[in-house]
């Protein structure tokens, strides 16, 4: 028999308090979210060298950047999701964190394509069993009130991880090119890029240890079903909720995709860009892109995820969803824009808004899905979600740009006009869809406010 979820929105009186346990997962979850946009996106400061050492071209590199990472990454969110829904989710992303962390060190042993693109799998194999089990855990552990800024704190992941991946990435790779190298035991001379994939890696090791001292939390109870959820859901209960609620998931999901298309292909090419077209030194474009990611990006994240509480409580029932409505209207512009620049230092200004805007729509997806999810499937709503918004966003991102650099431009120099076409596409299909979602959101939700 289907379930309907009676959604506890984020303007829902509750005096209940979060907890230091909670508070502690929390900032463990984040770093581990950090760790995998760095290890993950760490090759967007390295294109230059990875395309000399192998002799590829920018679709063949988008290809490992993207393509390689997301294929199972993507397959595997939604089984691994149902697996977080009826195991100890602790375990699935302390084993998760030590496997990618292991594959990206091999990322830097990589003497060939082919080696290369099998470590690149193993990095999205291991990530794909962090985020589905942590939006569970974090919806566990958080009282509903304040879910909607612990998603948004957790979403720093992405902005901060990004931009240390750039940052780090490209302080790292300056130090080895500056000394050829390094020799490593048992494996002799490493390039500098390589040594870079290494030096990421480790960290992840020292995650796993701190993940040792999080509690596996209770499951909550859904107010509908009157009793916790242990026993997790059938498949056909949960196709039939998405069937019921069709175009919410559509909307919020399919917004959220073409967004994350934008973001991804933001984080893979831009730092490229600034190098083709002005010049910029590799290490300086690394800094300064890395830069606009935490600062912008990670205010962006904050200050947009915090916003939804008050629009709630103001009676704007559809917030989280209404987000990325206005998200995809206002990053269009600075998107777009950026790229076709005169100057390095206009283009670099103009990322500032585009990426506080990109990167503020995670927190307002993820709280408008979890709101309207029964407890039993939310980890498997998580992983659906990351499943379009990688298969477009990570798979497809920074593919669609090196495509149209490589295939419909011909020219490398021609990066700036794929990076700026993207925005000028996406943008309007994802107001469509985020639109076209506000009015089912706000007859499921309204009526549980005062519940």
């Amino acid at each position: 028999m289907a379930t309907t979820a009676t959604p506890a929105p984020p303007g829902a009186a509750n005096e209940e308090k979060a907890t230091p346990q909670a508070y502690y997962a929390l900032g463990v979850l984040l770093a581990a979210y950090i760790l995998s946009f760095i290890d993950r996106n760490v090759m967007a400061v390295l294109i230059g060298p990875i395309r000399q050492d192998l002799a590829i071209s920018d679709f063949q590199y988008s290809l490992l950047h993207g393509f390689a990472f997301s294929m199972f990454y993507i397959v595997l969110g939604i089984p691994i999701a149902r697996l977080a829904d009826h195991t100890n989710r602790k375990w699935i992303v302390t084993i998760g964190i030590f496997f990618w962390s292991i594959m990206c060190c091999l990322c830097g042993m990589a003497r060939t394509v082919a080696m290369l693109f099998v470590a690149r799998i193993g990095v999205g194999v291991g990530e794909a069993a962090l985020s589905p089990p942590a939006f569970s855990m974090l919806a566990d552990l958080f009282p509903p009130a304040k879910q909607a800024r612990a998603f948004a704190i957790y979403s720093l992941g992405v902005t901060v991880g990004g931009g240390l991946s750039a940052i780090v990435g490209g302080f790292v790779y300056q130090y080895y090119a500056a000394t050829g190298g390094a020799t490593l035991p048992l494996l002799g001379h490493v390039s500098a890029w390589q040594m870079t994939f290494v030096a990421v890696g480790l960290p992840g090791l020292l995650i796993v240890v701190l993940l040792g001292f999080i509690r596996e939390p209770q499951r909550r109870t859904d107010r509908d079903l009157g009793a916790t959820t242990e026993a997790g859901t059938s498949f056909g209960e949960f196709w039939t909720h998405l069937k019921r609620h069709k175009r919410i998931y559509i909307g919020v999901m399919g917004a959220n995709s073409m967004l994350t298309v934008m973001t991804y292909g933001m984080l893979a090419w831009y730092i490229e860009f600034l190098i083709r077209t002005y010049g910029v030194d590799r290490g300086q474009a690394g800094l300064q892109f890395g830069m606009i990611n935490i600062i912008a990006g990670s205010l962006g994240a904050i200050v947009i995820g915090w916003l939804v509480q008050p629009m709630v409580q103001r009676g704007t029932v559809d917030a989280p969803a209404r987000m990325l409505l206005i998200v995809a209207a206002l990053v269009l512009l600075p998107a777009a824009l950026g790229p076709l620049s005169p100057n390095p230092t206009l283009a670099v200004l103009l990322a500032c808004p585009a990426m506080f805007l990109l990167n503020g729509f995670y927190g307002p997806g993820i709280t408008a899905l979890q709101t309207i999810t029964p407890n039993r499937m939310k980890a498997q709503v998580s992983a659906l979600s990351l499943f379009f918004a990688n298969l477009f966003g990570l798979a497809l991102g920074p593919t669609i740009v090196a495509s149209l650099t490589d295939f419909v431009f011909g020219d490398d120099a021609a990066l700036r006009y794929s990076l700026a076409l993207l925005p000028v596409v996406l943008c309007p299909i994802a107001m469509l869809l985020a639109y076209q979602a506000l009015r089912p959101y706000r007859e499921l939700v309204a009526p549980h406010l005062d519940a």
